[in-house]
């Protein structure tokens, strides 16, 4: 399958934010631009939907199902 073409954009950030990014690439043995994209299309999907995504609810769902009862225990 090829590659999707890719178009370049310039854009400028916060030095902090740069390098914790050069180190999660480093430490996740991927390329920046793999996390800026995916750091993007998280934002866009977030922002367009205006609630949680579908995993993060199926996780939450699953988690209420089996400790139900502690979560009672702890609101009282």
């Amino acid at each position: 399958m090829p590659a999707k073409p890719r178009e370049k954009f310039a854009t400028q950030v916060d030095p902090e934010i740069l390098s914790a990014l050069r180190e999660l690439a480093q430490s996740e043995g991927r390329q920046i631009q793999a996390l800026v994209d995916e750091a993007l299309a998280d934002l866009i999907a977030k922002r367009r939907e205006g609630r949680p995504r579908g995993h993060v609810m199926a996780a939450y769902q699953a988690s209420h199902e089996a400790y139900a009862p502690l979560y009672r225990k702890l609101a009282e």
